[in-house]
């Protein structure tokens, strides 16, 4: 019997191209899973648009109508357990969630940062690749827990840092990625292969992918 297809809880605050790579994915049955709902802190956000054209509940969440943070992640809880939502993507969301949000959904919290973390957490994490003269940046797909950026990591991918690159050429290269591997993370917990050991996540195998790995992408360096 066929499982029914998990619901995602996506938060967003920007463009939503993260949001986009997401719904393409779940529409072509890449990974087994739907947007349940949409949430955004920023009234007019991309994401928020997206979701209205694609025909998803999407909810405009004003943080400044509530005394505290927690009270805010609170009301987020509800909204998502509303739309019985199992898994919620954090998709370019630019607010800290507090213990509120995680511990309702305790290892079902997955965030996507555009850097190798451990390296450059917080904002602007291309701008601090090339200040820092980095020769390799990426993007890491991790678990959310109470520190930031800095919960376990399920995928990463490897993207070079060139000579010419400003933030932007640079977190246009980052973003492709973003793509790639936010996709596959979710596909990974659909199966229930990540398990949480300590700091590290073993993605376990199954009968079909028995001794597959992960490969960054090739970085060809011109000599």
């Amino acid at each position: 019997m066929n499982r029914p297809p998990m619901r995602l809880g996506v938060l967003a605050s920007g463009r939503g191209s993260n949001l986009r790579a997401i719904i393409q994915a779940c529409r072509a049955e890449v990974i087994g899973a739907e947007v349940a709902v949409v949430i955004s802190d920023r009234l007019h956000s991309e994401a928020l648009e997206q979701a209205k054209r694609q025909k998803i509940a999407s909810i405009h969440m004003d943080p400044k109508k509530y005394e505290t943070r927690e009270e805010y992640d609170s009301a987020i809880v509800r909204q998502l357990q509303d739309h019985h939502v199992d898994l919620v993507i954090l998709a370019g969301y630019m607010r800290l969630i507090t213990s509120r949000l995680i511990g309702a959904y305790k290892n079902r919290i997955i965030n996507i940062h555009p850097s190798l973390l451990p390296a450059f957490p917080g904002l602007h994490a291309q701008r601090q690749a090339l200040e820092w003269g980095a020769r390799i940046s990426g993007c890491t797909v991790h678990f959310v827990d109470e520190t930031m950026d800095q919960g376990p990591i399920i995928i990463q991918a490897a993207v070079p840092v060139m000579d010419g690159d400003t933030e932007g050429t640079l977190e246009a290269r980052i973003l492709e990625e973003e793509h790639r591997i936010l996709p596959q993370a979710i596909q990974f917990l659909v199966e229930n292969r990540p398990e949480i050991m300590g700091r590290r996540v073993v993605i376990k195998t199954t009968k079909d992918n028995v001794g597959s790995k992960l490969i960054s992408p090739m970085i060809e360096i011109g000599l």
